[in-house]
């Protein structure tokens, strides 16, 4: 008696009797195949199908996530591109940050203290982007699934 192993592919090819014994009243189904497209199950009598795909999958998602990377990316651009400017101007231009602007107040100690306003300026920034781009689009994901919850639960 020999043992004969099972096919390395794990579809049986069309046509081919299944390896187990069927009942006569249940269908017989081919297995799915990658290459053949799937088709959708037919809705239940009465329902309406989904006008839109479920809420996980819907490009709004993106495009919050898009305005809230925009967001941090200004916020983030303002402060660090400031300091970075009074950075690179301590270490390259020495006599423009050693100059007095009024009596006895140099340069790079006025541009050290306006970083505190340029720092409240990118918290600004920020809050003003978030109300302008972010907001709006996160209020219409929140109605949406709060819409999306009470169609489920009535079902």
């Amino acid at each position: 008696m020999s043992y004969d192993p099972p096919p390395s592919h794990p579809y049986r090819p069309p046509g081919s009797s299944p390896s187990y014994d069927t009942y006569p009243w249940v269908p017989q189904q081919e297995p799915p195949y990658p290459w053949v497209p799937q088709q959708e199950p037919e809705p239940a009598a009465g329902r309406r199908p989904q006008r839109r795909p479920a809420l996980g999958h819907h490009s709004d998602l993106r495009v919050l996530r898009s305005a809230y990377r925009w967001q941090r990316r200004v916020a983030t651009l303002t402060a660090l591109g400031y300091f970075i400017l009074f950075l690179v101007l301590s270490a390259f231009a020495p006599s423009f940050m050693t100059s007095t602007v009024t009596d006895g107040l140099p340069t790079g100690l006025l541009l050290a203290l306006v970083q505190v306003p340029v720092t409240w300026l990118a918290i600004a920034l920020y809050e003003q982007t978030a109300r302008r781009r972010v907001d709006p689009i996160a209020e219409r994901i929140r109605k949406q699934a709060e819409l999306d919850a009470r169609r489920e639960g009535a079902r």
